[in-house]
């Protein structure tokens, strides 16, 4: 850490020098343009750029796995590269149909050129345009919904529906990937966070409980196919699956509730509120664990999964509601 006095020039203007080191290795040398962001008490300064696109390369020579080189992409995206250069000796045809693919996943991103050797990836969308807000709110209902859609597939033994849950995933993890991609965005890039217009802070709590609702969703898929390996389910356990099912996604629907409020006591007041149900959805799962005790073993081992899978959606409430409260305490 360096420190500099502030001086007074012309009476009325404040002034202060800018360590040499920083601003050699930063470009920045007599006639530059810097920029000032300002957070609360913090001033941050930065070099203005003529174009503030990030751009990456990664050699994908003999990466023909489908899992790891639509996991580079998605890691070369998540990590805030606005340009994405592929490049091999050659990029096969399969290499780039996996990349087509990849990129159908992920929101803004588009294929802009391809050669023999090369395929250019770029984020299309500007950070302004990213509602982190908007995007923790759909994930919120697609999530919710996915899981009272599987517990109805599985209870009807809804094949159809079942299948329908599953490929809404696919929109849940593009939102979870577009959240991550703006949360390392907002820390890397002052300038982001003012156009985004949150501060980091609330976005890192966004984040958080964006990825809290993508593993409800994840387990509401988990319950999906589940639902494939038991026939109709009827009478109590239906009733208490149904219930279970009401009961964790109300503590998930409350701490959302309080993590999206600008009121900090009634912010407070809900996150408290969803903590104190889960106690209830506890009982409830081990009513329905007693329940499914009397089925068949390959019946009672299924539905204790599902049991499982409900639990945690209450417990990954619970985790919303604590980033709810962070978000409403006070700042030191």
């Amino acid at each position: 850490m360096e420190t500099r006095k502030v001086q007074v020039t012309g009476g009325s203007t404040y002034t202060v020098s800018l360590p040499k080191d920083w601003a050699t290795d930063n470009g920045v040398s007599a006639g530059s343009v810097v920029e000032f962001h300002a957070e609360d008490d913090l001033l941050l300064l930065a070099p203005q750029r003529d174009d503030d696109r990030v751009e990456g390369t990664l050699d994908v020579d003999g990466l023909d796995n489908r899992h790891e080189l639509t996991r580079a992409v998605m890691t070369m995206y998540v990590s805030g590269f606005d340009v994405i250069r592929l490049e091999a000796t050659r990029i096969t045809a399969e290499q780039r149909r996996i990349v087509r693919d990849a990129t159908q996943g992920l929101v803004g991103l588009e294929v802009i050129e391809e050669t023999s050797d090369r395929v250019v990836l770029q984020d299309l969308l500007d950070s302004s345009e990213l509602s982190v807000h908007n995007a923790i709110t759909r994930m919120r209902l697609v999530s919710l919904t996915m899981l009272s859609d599987a517990v109805e597939a599985l209870i009807e033994d809804d094949d159809d529906l079942a299948q329908d849950i599953i490929q809404r995933d696919d929109d849940v993890d593009r939102l979870w990937y577009m959240v991550s991609r703006v949360f390392r965005t907002v820390l890397r890039n002052p300038t982001a966070a003012n156009e985004i217009g949150f501060p980091r802070e609330t976005v890192f709590d966004y984040q958080s409980s964006a990825r809290q609702l993508e593993r409800i969703a994840d387990h509401a898929t988990k319950i999906a196919g589940l639902s494939q390996e038991v026939g109709e389910i009827t009478g109590e356990t239906a009733d208490l699956l149904r219930q279970l099912e009401s009961e964790a996604t109300t503590v998930s629907e409350t701490a959302m509730d309080a993590l999206l409020t600008d009121d900090g006591d009634e912010a407070v007041e809900l996150a408290n509120d969803a903590r104190a149900r889960i106690p209830g959805v506890d009982e409830t799962a081990r009513e329905v664990d007693s329940e499914v005790r009397e089925l068949d073993p390959q019946s009672a081992q299924i539905l204790g999964r599902v049991v499982d899978s409900l639990s945690r959606t209450a417990d990954y409430g619970g985790n919303i509601a604590e980033s709810a409260l962070q978000k409403a305490a006070p700042r030191p």
